[in-house]
C-alpha cells in the first residue's frame, strides 16, 4: 500500500515476459507511437509528452535543466519532501532560488505565490507539486497556474504520484509543464519519466539551450515528432510494452472513472481513519486521492507501526524526516480495489492493538465497508 512502486496488473506484468524488441524494429516503432499518443489522454493535453528512461526524479531534473540557467531567479514551492526536491535541483543547476516553503502538511497558497511573484518580477519560472506523497496533500495547481499566467511565468508541476489519480487537466488549466513517472497510478514498474511540455515552454527552453545532453527537451521532441516517431536514445523497450497495456486499461476504464475510483478509495480510507478516532495529517484537500496520511496515537511507538504491518502482510509507509514515527501513509493510487483498503485497515487495527493502543476492532473496516456499499468501486482490471 505504498505510493510507488505500486502493484502491477497481471496484463501488464505478462507482456513484460515477452521477447525484447529491437528499438528500431517496425514492431517497436509502432508501439512507441501508440504510447506517445495514449499518454496525451492521461495528461489531458495535446502537447508532446517527452519520454526518458529514468525515474520520476529524472523528469523533474529535465524540467530544471531546460528551464533554468545559472544565476537566473526561479520560484520553488515546497510543503514536503518532494517539493523540496525542486529546491535541491534548482540549486544544483546554479539558479538563484527564491523559496516558498510553508510547513509540511499545509497546502500551497496561490495568494502567497502571487505576492512573491509580485515582489520578484524578474522570476520567469515557478516549480510546484500536485500530490505531495510525504504528507498526503494535493495542492490546487489549477489556481497556481492562474497566478503564474498573470505574471507571465512558466509553471512546472511535479505530478509523479498524482498523474492518473488526482484530477489534472493540463491544457484546460493552462499548465506549461507536467512531469511524471511510470511507477505510481500508471501501474507500471519504475523506469520511465515523462515531461509534457507546451510550445511556450519548449521555446523558452530553446532560448536558453541549457538542457544538457540526455535530458535536452529539443532533442527528444525532434525525434518524437518524426514520422514515424523516433527516440534519440535507446528507450526502455520492455517498460514501453508494459505502459502501452496499462494505458490501454486506463482508456478502457475512462480517465474520469479512474479519478472517481481513486476518490472513492480515498474516501473509504479516510472514513476508516475517522472511525479509529485518528486525525489526518495537515490539510490534505478535497482531492487528496493519492495517499492518506494519518497521525499515529501519541501513546505508542509510531516508528514500529510499518514493521508490525509488514509482519501482517501489509507494506505501508511511515513518515519521512521530521515526521518519522508520527504518521502512517496508506496509498490508494494505481491498481487498487476496495478489498485492498479493507485488508489494510484491518491490519492497521491489529497493529495499533499490538502496540498498546485501545482499538474497537472492526470499526475502521466497517466504516470503509459502508462507503463501498453506498458507492461500489470497480477494479482497475
Amino acid at each position: 500500500m505504498t505510493a510507488g512502486p505500486t502493484p502491477i496488473p497481471p496484463r501488464v506484468s505478462q507482456v513484460m515476459a515477452e521477447p525484447v524488441l529491437y528499438h528500431r524494429a517496425p514492431a517497436f516503432v509502432e508501439l512507441y507511437g501508440s504510447v506517445l499518443e495514449r499518454l496525451k489522454g492521461v495528461f489531458r493535453t495535446q502537447n508532446d509528452v517527452l519520454t526518458f528512461a529514468a525515474s520520476g526524479s529524472g523528469a523533474m531534473e529535465s524540467a530544471v535543466a531546460n528551464l533554468t540557467a545559472p544565476g537566473e531567479p526561479v520560484l520553488a514551492c515546497a510543503a514536503g519532501k518532494f517539493g523540496e526536491r525542486w529546491i535541491e535541483l534548482a540549486e544544483a543547476y546554479g539558479a538563484e532560488v527564491v523559496t516558498y516553503a510553508p510547513a509540511w502538511g499545509q497546502r500551497l497558497d496561490p495568494a502567497e505565490i502571487d505576492r512573491i511573484l509580485g515582489d520578484h518580477p524578474q522570476i520567469a519560472v515557478v516549480f510546484a507539486t500536485l500530490s505531495e506523497t510525504s504528507t498526503g496533500v494535493v495542492h490546487d495547481v489549477r489556481a497556481i497556474a492562474e497566478v503564474a499566467r498573470r505574471h507571465d511565468c512558466i509553471l512546472a508541476i511535479d505530478a509523479v504520484s498524482g498523474l492518473g489519480a488526482a484530477e489534472l487537466r493540463q491544457d484546460e488549466w493552462g499548465i506549461d509543464v507536467v512531469v511524471a513517472g511510470s511507477q505510481k497510478a500508471l501501474m507500471c514498474p519504475p523506469g520511465l519519466a515523462f515531461a509534457s511540455v507546451s510550445e511556450k515552454a519548449l521555446d523558452f527552453a530553446s532560448e536558453r539551450g541549457n538542457g544538457g545532453y540526455y535530458f535536452d527537451w529539443a532533442k527528444t521532441a525532434k525525434g518524437q515528432r518524426k514520422d514515424p516517431p523516433d527516440s534519440p536514445f535507446t528507450p526502455a523497450v520492455t517498460l514501453f510494452s508494459a505502459l502501452d497495456v496499462a494505458l490501454e486499461m486506463i482508456e478502457e476504464e475512462g480517465i474520469e472513472q479512474v479519478w472517481a475510483r481513486h476518490a472513492l478509495l480515498a474516501r473509504a480510507t479516510r472514513a476508516g481513519v475517522a472511525a479509529l478516532k485518528l486525525d489526518l495529517f495537515g490539510d490534505p484537500g478535497e482531492n487528496a486521492n493519492v495517499v492518506t496520511a494519518l497521525q499515529l496515537p501519541a501513546g505508542i511507538d509510531g516508528g514500529k507501526v510499518p514493521g508490525v504491518l509488514r509482519r501482517l502482510g501489509i507494506t505501508a509507509n511511515g513518515g519521512q524526516n521530521q515526521l518519522k514515527g508520527k504518521i502512517l501513509r496508506i496509498a490508494h493510487c494505481g491498481y487498487f480495489g476496495a478489498f485492498d483498503i479493507l485488508t489494510s485497515l484491518s491490519a492497521l487495527e491489529m497493529a495499533l492493538h499490538e502496540l498498546g493502543h485501545d482499538v474497537d476492532h472492526g470499526v475502521a473496516v466497517g466504516a470503509a465497508q459502508r462507503v463501498f456499499v453506498e458507492s461500489p468501486v470497480p477494479t482497475a482490471a
